[in-house]
């Protein structure tokens, strides 16, 4: 139950004095006020009361001014000094140290409230009261503080996620740190799995399990129902075992259900519900909740949009190179990371009358719309190959095509043409990494000639034209498996060649080598294909 009243309630009084009628009589006044009463005779025995092992530290201590082993003063400067024990109020009183002197030498060095002796009972309870109560504001406060920052903290983690796995960690971890206690979790990850998630405390290890498809439903009912928004249920025990047989929470559960979207399921924390003190904590946890629960609507939206991307630009991809009489083939297409977003890389080999057309590009920019861009771009290249153009005429009409279709949009894209019955093959480059041509008598070279980017409007070079001796070998990758970040694209495009020089000769096996040397950990798209001249 949270307390609405938290200035008004009892306390455990601490009353440090030596003479033992005075501490009989404030013990009689305070217990009959509702307060328990610890009692100490001299500063030393008081001190030892607050030096944290015991329990639970008292609220409030009324500390005499002359005792037999220090002063009061003295005694309130100790208390105040320890970070343990800062916080806690002070009254100081005194049949002797009365004087407007004494007064303010006891507040400088530590006392929230003076009184002098004889005290009456009614002034004494009025101050211990007052006194309280202003403690106990400025202890929420400092409290509500500390978690505004956690929130703070743990709602920046919730939308940082980039995985389910990672936002069970910062919504359940989070719940931990904000409220100071153990938490869980249960939600539906973005790939429709019915997931738990639990934590002993803050900086725990986070446990997560699969959970019973129908559990989202049957935690629902209890509060949500259908509708959008955030509330919170109280569940006891024993229900909450029956939900729940293998969750760590024990007694009564708080219960926050949040879902920002009709037809949707919701996500569910869940805290020991004596966790939640205040209303304070009861607004946190919600707007935890509702943070979560619109983080995980964002990464379920885009997991959404990320494979309807891939399975985009997937369909705009070949499924098997043509074959060619004294050529041999072999690529590799890896999309970026999970997380990365959809790229615009592609390759293409198209059987023509002119010859064996080989391709390879990159649309610039990370989205769908580089996919379809690239989608695009690839049906027209096709479309032009088949018609007959040469390489750089292929290379002017995607031009065209790109500034009346998608204007401020750029490719690069480099084409080898390899016409029947020669051993010669004809380059092409628009802005594109060069390709590496392997002379089995010279070793690999990069054919670093080429023209600007497509889609900038500029006129682009006839094609070079290069002797293809037996046994030579051709490797066209795009900037994803080469490029590395911080590290110029010189390095690693010689680094790239030696591994070349010194790898397999056969295809498969040298597009493996090089996947698995370069390709590793990449946040791009990465496509590679690669001829032999047999």
């Amino acid at each position: 139950m949270i307390d609405r009243a938290p200035d008004v309630r009892p306390a455990t009084v601490l009353v440090i004095d030596d003479n033992e009628t005075n501490r009989y009589v404030l013990t009689r006044w305070l217990q009959r006020a509702g307060h328990a009463v610890l009692t100490a005779g001299t500063g030393e025995q008081g001190l030892a009361l607050l030096d944290g092992t015991s329990a639970e530290l008292p609220d409030i201590a009324i500390v005499d001014v002359r005792l037999p082993d220090m002063s009061g003063f003295e005694v309130s400067e100790r208390v105040k000094a320890d970070p343990l024990t800062a916080h806690l109020p002070v009254i100081q009183i005194s049949a002797a140290a009365v004087s407007p002197d004494d007064h303010a030498e006891g507040l400088r060095r530590g006392a929230d409230a003076y009184l002098d002796q004889p005290i009456d009972p009614g002034e004494l309870l009025a101050t211990v009261t007052a006194t309280l109560r202003y403690a106990r504001a400025r202890q929420r406060a400092e409290r509500l503080a500390q978690r505004l920052i956690a929130l703070n903290r743990a709602t920046l983690d919730v939308y940082s996620a980039v995985g389910f796995h990672s936002f069970a960690s910062a919504a359940t971890g989070g719940a931990a740190t904000v409220l100071t206690c153990p938490a869980s979790a249960v939600f539906l990850s973005p790939q429709a799995q019915a997931v738990h998630s639990m934590i002993d405390g803050p900086r725990s290890a986070l446990r997560v399990h699969p959970a019973h498809p129908d559990l989202l439903d049957q935690l629902s009912a209890h509060g949500l129902h259908g509708g959008t928004g955030v509330t919170i249920v109280r569940i006891p025990q024993g229900h909450w075992r029956a939900l729940l047989p293998g969750d760590h929470l024990r007694g009564d559960v708080a219960l926050a259900l949040a879902r920002t979207k009709r037809g949707r399921p919701p996500i569910c924390l869940a805290v020991p519900a004596d966790a939640l003190r205040s209303a304070d904590d009861e607004q946190v946890f919600q707007q935890l909740a509702n943070a979560s629960a619109l983080a995980l609507e964002a990464l379920r939206t885009y997991n959404e949009e990320h494979a309807l991307g891939l399975a985009l630009q997937r369909s705009f991809l070949p499924k098997e190179l043509p074959g060619v009489a004294g050529i041999d083939l072999a690529f590799r297409y890896l999309p970026a990371s999970e997380h990365a977003e959809i790229g615009g890389d592609f390759y293409e080999a198209v059987h023509t009358d002119n010859g064996l057309l080989l391709a390879i590009g990159d649309v610039v920019g990370h989205s769908v719309t580089a996919a379809t861009v690239m989608g695009e771009v690839r049906h027209a290249l096709r479309a032009y190959a088949i018609e007959g153009h040469s390489p750089h005429r292929i290379l002017e009409r995607l031009e065209i095509l790109l500034g009346h279709s998608q204007p401020g949009i750029t490719v690069t894209l480099c084409l080898v043409l390899i016409p029947p019955g020669e051993r010669r093959m004809h380059i092409a480059n628009a802005g594109h990494i060069p390709p590496l041509v392997i002379d089995p008598r010279t070793g690999p070279r990069f054919h670093t000639a080429h023209g600007p980017l497509l889609g900038l409007g500029l006129s682009h070079p006839p094609p070079s034209v290069l002797p293809v001796p037996h046994g030579t070998r051709l490797l066209m990758v795009t900037d994803g498996l080469v490029e590395v970040r911080n590290v110029g694209l010189d390095v690693t495009l010689a680094e790239f060649r030696d591994a070349v020089a010194e790898g397999p000769t056969d295809l498969e096996e040298m597009c493996d080598v090089l996947l698995a040397r370069f390709g590793r950990n990449k946040d791009d798209d990465i496509a590679l294909i690669t001829a032999l001249f047999t």
